[in-house]
């Protein structure tokens, strides 16, 4: 899920607080906020589309075997510019939009700005994903997991939106599959903040009931 930078004490951490109240939970990791999107390659299938998911394949690779936590991150931030790419430069400039938006305090200008880019480009998961963590923020749940099933439908591996399903998941009081998310998520990206710890409470509370 919106997700940017990686998980933070609070899930409206660079959103505006005007959204909702805040959460003991974190908010679900997110692309860096200085992304050069505008700057990036525009793919061009499918030869493009190709590289591109060899190197995703490399970058996730490089992910779990990263040495460090500044390694780890610098891998993260490329993964998300990956993501975040996109062949159209009018849904570019409508992330770029809503984000403005959402800093400004406008949630709803910023939803109908994503409401524009999932209607134009359908398989650019990160329109689906920035408009999860807005409806997450807003605690529309319901909203929030039909999109994140979205973008795991399109991507599997996006730790983003996987935590971010683990984080709905418990407040909804589903520890089980709160669990289960979480270490997908950690499966994919073993250096999300923040989300161990969680893994490991909810370890002990979901399992250890027969301990």
């Amino acid at each position: 899920m919106a997700a940017t930078p990686g998980l933070a004490q609070s899930p409206r951490d660079g959103l505006t607080p005007d959204l909702a109240q805040p959460r003991a939970l974190p908010r679900p990791p997110e692309p860096p906020s200085d992304l050069p999107n505008s700057n990036l390659p525009h793919s061009k299938p499918p030869k493009a589309s190709a590289d591109r998911e060899r190197g995703l394949d490399f970058l996730l690779g490089a992910l779990q075997a990263a040495p460090d936590e500044a390694s780890a991150k610098h891998v993260e931030a490329r993964i998300w510019a990956l993501w975040s790419q996109t062949s159209s430069d009018t849904a570019a400039l409508l992330m770029a939009r809503s984000k403005v938006a959402i800093a400004n305090g406008q949630p709803e200008l910023a939803l109908k700005l994503l409401d524009a880019v999932v209607k134009l480009k359908p398989d650019y998961i990160e329109g689906w994903n920035r408009r999860a963590t807005l409806y997450y923020v807003q605690n529309d749940y319901d909203r929030a997991l039909r999109d994140i099933e979205q973008v795991l439908t399109r991507e599997p591996r996006h730790f983003g939106a996987l935590a971010g399903l683990g984080m709905i998941m418990q407040e909804l009081g589903d520890d089980k599959r709160a669990l289960s998310a979480y270490r997908k998520a950690l499966a994919v990206n073993p250096h999300l903040d923040r989300v161990p710890e969680l893994v490991k409470k909810l370890t002990e509370k979901v399992e250890g009931r027969d301990i």
